[in-house]
């Protein structure tokens, strides 16, 4: 049976998109992109060399691209203080009293949470922001009242 050099392509393809799903390495799609492009030159009936150079251009180009449009995005907080990563982050909590290590015990949906106050902010009871989720304790800080 003789295979024709596009369908070594697409298997190419196949394979690197299979290789993409297994992994989460986004940066395999472009690559997927520059052999399904060579897979298409083959198909217009281009020389080998012309699939290749097909293949390396869309491929590279096209990860050199994402890669300048990633680095021109600012970069996510660490996951400790990121709300997209701890969905407590930015709720608040209201807090009865401190103890003397500037620790607590607050209700939050439903449950009861060890808390810890921000460094340099008042232990002051009354109304909280969580400010950050470090293991299964909020950090929190006083809501302003100016």
């Amino acid at each position: 049976m003789d295979y024709s050099a596009s369908v070594f392509w697409w298997v190419a393809t196949g394979v690197v998109v299979a290789a993409e799903l297994a992994t989460g390495t986004f940066y395999l799609l472009m690559i997927a992109l520059g052999t399904a492009a060579a897979a298409v030159a083959a198909h217009l009936g281009g020389s080998g060399s012309t699939q290749l150079v097909v293949a390396a251009v869309v491929g590279c180009g096209a990860t050199g691209l994402w890669h300048w449009q990633r680095s021109r995005q600012p970069p996510s907080p660490p996951p400790a203080v990121n709300p997209d990563v701890h969905l407590d982050i930015g709720e608040r909590v209201q807090v009865t009293q401190w103890s003397a290590e500037r620790t607590t015990r607050v209700v939050h949906r439903g449950t009861t949470w060890a808390a810890r106050l921000v460094p340099g902010a008042p232990a002051v009871p009354g109304e909280h922001t969580v400010q950050a989720v470090e293991g299964n304790a909020l950090v929190l800080t006083p809501v302003s009242t100016s």
